[in-house]
């Protein structure tokens, strides 16, 4: 079948695809010819998501991995499968129901999951679809989802993975591996859960800092003292207070004490004294110890910091510390607490313990510190109103309306004789304004609050060790190294690991409680209530958090706790490729999890990859209006462009700066290897008459070119095979181009056509060996662009298989690489592309021939040339070649191994007007250069400005050296000249 003018993707694509599945070319096992497997988890997706950028990255490394796999006789699988995304999922359905008034709790919690199992079905396969749109070549027939075989499932989702969560908190929890405790988490308001780390979304806002007054009881004074770095006094002055600075007014109700560093000489007089609370009813006024700790910076503020344990992650260490109670102040919506004790006997309560004649409780719960007047108040109204309240009884911190810390200039009051009214009008509360890096959920968009709450927690402290030393000691690698840094980091500082959820789509927690508030752990109910005979038992209405059921992705899909076959040939998986955002969040748990379950480590290799961000460095965001969506880049460009440029970008440990002008850049690669073997039909290359020669060795073709283009394909396949087993992916892309279209599109194509004349003596074995070059072509370039291979290995010839399936070269250059024939002709291209290059940068006419001179050559030279000299002169555009004693002035030097050839060039340019015109650009760059280094050396540019634009300044002056550096060998080239 004649190829066509060019290659349609749009129409292939879909095509080739659905040839794939239909063939079961992905299925495990597929192709293999050997014992060995290879076996790749998918780190599964959110059910009701879409394909991004990071999705097509991540999938495309596995999908050259795995197809290299599969083609070298590997028993492979690349296991499908996503995730239930408990939070993400739910929010779906719970905005469906919204738009008709309905709420998720108007609903029975069996009714509103079966709603959310009609949304999995609706909407699970999108993402699925989106990754064959990809290329990518799971095996379909395994798709795992986190939820198979939960109660209420609908036919089709029989799977087991339910059972292996269920099995596995059970019996982490007998082992006293699992616990339920009250600490702090991050709470989210709007879906009132517990969320992780992973779902908030740290975000720089406009805050302010306020600064108010802590009286000291019982009319304390002391003398506030301080000092320059010299130890001279710049400040003394009696005062009756302590003075605090907080982004967050409301949370002073919830204080249990105030702070100072052990080695803060300013308040050591009043270190162990009690200070009151500046808001709440006078009556009732709280007072609080004055502790010392570690935690507060001398150097920020006043030094002095409020101790809020129930509402900020880092006071909830300094509590636990100092024994200090922790006094919850809001509901699960995020407003101010109206449960619990009146406040007067919560004061009282609270009074008692600061005084030391009650110990602190181990739960403070029913003691709500909420004066009367706040509770019900959303906790951003009580702000507000704690702020008028302390200033209008004159405990904020005054200054004048100058002080730099206000930033813009407080307008002065009127005058009483202007019509002002009577006041001090030299100062103004201190409100700094202030950048904070404020905590959003990430689906919810609202402010998140650490919240004191009843969860369930891993007590990860007692199965961290064999995850940290199976990477210690190698038998595990995590690369690049210095992500080996982060994972030792996160699980060296573990805490436990909350891993409830206050939801209904998830896991439920197999947990029952009688009256009495006992706990029954079983997998059903009926093992629970056999426990408890002639009990009431209520179930916890909580659910687990996504990743601890996800933590168990290797054995659930393979069907543990069942030991199938699976599980015995492809446990522990070969390798997992995974974002470094998620190393603590899933990778770290997958390695705690596996050694805690099975005892085992759940993969051989970690491959960590980088961001892809735009052309410019930045992070790609909606907000920024940069974010590029691979599905409209596959439409625009063919699934085989993307693949291949976020391949060739894949540099190890650094993020990818993708542009849609590199991705055309490799769609004409694409194009030129369609164009080559359109070349070869027109030669009769793919005719039934021209044999399919299998090489092995250099010996089994005579001409030259022909012995050079085989030694070349055995040297890329080599390069290859070692970039891929390194998971040096660029390297892989890179070389391939690098042959693929120089060695193979440009040369040898050029080199050839004398050859495949058919009055030529070498063009049936020409023929034979440009079929072999372009077969092992395809070959090489499948894994990375399926697509348009398999297309032309289908077009070009019968095959016995397809070329998912093909046979993964194994020759090498020890068999293959005639070393005469590669000195020569490496040779002769190496002069070709120095006289282009000399000739270009000199402006020489492109269509002229120049005459050339030789002073000397050696005899693999002078042999060289006389066996080529036509091709040379006709592709460098030389006229003759002469011998000469030395170069005459105006001669342009050609360096090459064994000769000195020059470009007699007087007269056939311009000398001065070139030195004028390329001192011209260098000047102008020159001075751009200078800039950017004014800039990059400046410590204020490199302190204040983001990353991205520090990298993006970087990069310029790169291009722009790397620029000058080209005109200045222009330059230097000229000035032999004379």
């Amino acid at each position: 079948m004649a190829l066509d003018k060019n290659f349609d993707a749009a129409q292939a694509e879909a095509r080739l695809y659905a040839a794939w599945e239909e063939s079961g070319a992905f299925k495990a096992g597929a192709n293999a010819s050997r014992t060995e497997t290879f076996s790749v988890m998918i780190p599964p997706p959110n059910v009701t998501g879409s394909l991004h950028m990071g999705h097509a990255f991540n999938n495309t490394l596995q999908d050259i991995l795995v197809r290299w796999h599969r083609m070298r006789g590997f028993d492979t699988l690349w296991q499908p499968g996503q995730d239930h995304a408990g939070i993400a999922t739910q929010m779906v359905v719970e905005r469906e129901l919204a738009k008709d008034g309905k709420r998720r709790t108007d609903f029975t919690r069996e009714d509103f999951t079966a709603k959310v199992w009609e949304q999995k079905q609706k909407s699970g396969g999108t993402i699925i679809g989106q990754l064959k749109r990809l290329g990518t070549s799971l095996d379909w027939s395994r798709n795992a989802f986190t939820m198979s075989g939960a109660p209420g499932a609908p036919a089709g989702e029989e799977g087991n993975f339910h059972d292996a969560v269920i099995k596995v908190f059970v019996d982490m929890y007998n082992k006293g591996l699992i616990y339920r405790g009250k600490r702090l988490v991050n709470w989210d308001p709007h879906f009132e859960t517990a969320i992780s780390d992973l779902e908030v979304e740290s975000t720089e806002v406009d805050g302010h800092m306020w600064h108010f007054k802590y009286p000291l009881a019982d009319g304390a004074t002391y003398t506030y003292v301080e000092k320059d770095e010299d130890g001279n006094v710049t400040l003394s002055e009696e005062r009756d207070y302590i003075s605090i600075a907080t982004t967050r007014p409301e949370t002073m109700l919830g204080d249990g004490a105030v702070a100072v560093h052990t080695s803060d000489e300013r308040y050591a007089p009043i270190v162990g004294k009690l200070c009151e609370i500046p808001v709440g009813p006078k009556a009732q006024r709280r007072r609080i110890p004055i502790i010392t700790d570690e935690y507060p910076d001398k150097n920020f503020g006043s030094g002095a910091v409020k101790i809020t344990g129930a509402h900020d992650f880092n006071d909830y260490g300094v509590a636990k510390r100092n024994n200090i109670p922790l006094y919850a102040l809001m509901d699960t919506r995020g407003a101010m607490r109206a449960d619990g004790l009146p406040y007067d006997a919560a004061a009282a309560r609270a009074a008692a313990i600061a005084e030391g004649r009650e110990d602190a409780p181990a739960d403070a719960t029913e003691i709500n510190l909420v004066p009367e007047e706040y509770r019900g108040l959303d906790r951003f109204e009580a702000r507000t109103k704690v702020i008028a309240d302390i200033t209008a009884e004159g405990l904020a911190v005054m200054v004048p309306p100058t002080d730099p810390r206000l930033g813009k200039p407080v307008k002065a009051p009127l005058a009483p004789e202007e019509g002002g009214e009577e006041r001090d009008e030299t100062l103004v509360p201190l409100v700094e304004p202030k950048k904070i890096m404020q905590p959003f959920g990430d689906r919810s968009k609202v402010v998140i609050e650490p919240m004191l709450t009843d969860q369930w927690f891993v007590e990860t402290s007692k199965i961290v060790q064999p995850a940290i030393d199976a990477v210690r000691n190698g038998e595990v690698q995590i690369l690049p190294e210095q992500d080996r840094k982060v994972y030792f980091n996160w699980l060296e500082n573990i805490e436990p690991w909350c891993i409830s959820r206050q939801l209904w789509w998830g896991h439920q927690i197999p947990v029952w409680f009688d009256d009495e508030g006992k706990e029954y752990c079983a997998a059903t109910e009926a093992e629970a209530q056999a426990m408890a005979p002639g009990k009431t038992l209520t179930r916890d209405p909580d659910v687990l958090d996504t990743w601890f059921s996800s933590g168990l992705w290797p054995i659930g899909t393979l069907g543990w706790p069942e030991q199938t076959d699976e599980l015995a040939k492809y446990f522990p998986t070969s390798v997992l490729i995974t974002g470094f955002d998620i190393i603590f969040f899933w990778v770290a748990r997958m390695m705690m999890m596996q050694y805690a379950v099975v005892d085992q480590k759940p993969f051989d290799t970690v491959y960590v990859h980088a961001l892809v961000r735009d052309e410019k460095g930045k992070k790609m965001s909606k907000s920024l209006g940069n974010v590029l969506d691979p599905l409209d880049l596959i439409d625009e460009y063919g699934a085989d462009a993307v693949r291949f440029t976020l391949t060739a970008m894949a540099a190890m440990g650094r993020d990818l700066k993708l542009s849609t002008a590199r991705i055309a850049g490799y769609r004409n690669f694409g194009t030129k290897l369609w164009n080559a073997h359109r070349f070869a039909e027109m030669n009769g290359v793919f005719e039934d008459s021209v044999a399919a020669v299998t090489y092995t060795s250099h010996t089994q073709v005579d001409h030259t070119l022909n012995k050079w283009i085989i030694g070349e394909t055995a040297r890329v396949r080599e390069e290859v095979d070692a970039a891929l087993d390194n998971y040096r992916f660029n390297d892989a892309a890179n070389a391939l181009y690098a042959f693929v279209w120089g060695k193979v599109c440009d040369w040898y194509v050029e080199l050839s056509k004398p050859l495949l004349q058919d009055d030529a003596p070498e063009a049936a074995e020409t023929r034979q060996t440009l079929k072999w070059v372009l077969d092992q072509c395809l070959v090489l370039l499948h894994p990375i662009m399926p697509y348009i291979t398999e297309e032309l290995w289908q077009t070009t010839a019968t095959r016995s298989k397809m070329l998912v399936h093909g046979d993964w070269p194994t020759y090498s250059t020890a068999e293959m690489l005639d070393a005469d024939a590669d000195r020569e002709l490496n040779w002769v291209i190496g002069l070709i592309e120095s006289i282009r290059s000399a000739r270009a940068q000199m402006h020489v006419p492109a269509g002229l021939k120049v005459p050339m001179l030789y002073t000397d050559m050696d005899d693999a030279g002078q042999t060289a040339w006389d066996r080529n000299e036509a091709m040379i002169k006709r592709l460098a555009r030389v006229e003759t070649l002469e011998k000469t004693e030395s170069f005459p002035k105006g001669t342009v030097s050609i360096a090459a191994p064994g000769a000195s050839f020059g470009l007699p060039l007087a007269g056939l340019i311009d000398i001065d007007a070139e030195k004028a015109r390329l001192q011209k650009s260098l000047d102008k760059l020159g001075k751009e250069i200078g800039g950017l280094k004014g800039r990059l050396n400046n410590p204020k540019f490199a302190a204040s400005a983001p990353a991205e634009v520090v990298a993006e300044a970087q990069s310029n002056l790169d291009a722009r050296q790397e620029e000058a550096d080209q005109l200045q060998a222009a330059l230097n080239r000229l000035a032999e000249l004379g």
